[in-house]
């Protein structure tokens, strides 16, 4: 009964061998993948340095130069700036309150509905009493 019993299980579970060769058969495909993904890569790579980049025309900005440099506005210029920059925020009123605030200081609102506050240096520069910008 028992010898009956350990060659049924013999022909159910694949053998130490078979399993091994499956196993070295396994590494060998992963290998080779790694191998062709490696040589891909370094293949992209060398084509993208040696490809030189092309020169391009200089771009007209999409903002309005005027008004973006510090002291350039005449203080009713401010509010269509300031509606402008904060055309696509969700706290509208704080957001007009302290552009059309600090515009009146420095007479400038940086172009674009956020950052480029270095075209404003006044702008830019002006903080709060914790220390965050006050203008926005």
């Amino acid at each position: 009964m028992i010898s009956i019993h350990l060659h049924i299980i013999t022909k159910i579970r694949p053998s130490k061998f078979t399993l091994s060769t499956m196993a070295v058969k396994l590494c060998l495909i992963m290998f080779s993948v790694v191998i062709t993904m490696l040589h891909l890569l370094v293949e992209n790579h060398a084509a993208i340095i040696t490809q030189a980049p092309t020169p391009q025309p200089h771009q007209i900005s999409p903002f309005p130069m005027h008004g973006v440099t510090q002291g350039s506005l005449q203080p009713q210029e401010c509010s269509p700036r300031c509606t402008q920059r904060c055309s696509k925020t969700a706290f509208k009123k704080p957001c007009m309150f302290f552009c059309q605030k600090c515009c009146a200081k420095c007479l400038c609102v940086p172009p674009g509905t956020y950052g480029n506050k270095e075209f404003c240096p006044c702008y830019n520069n002006w903080k709060t009493k914790r220390g965050g910008p006050k203008c926005p």
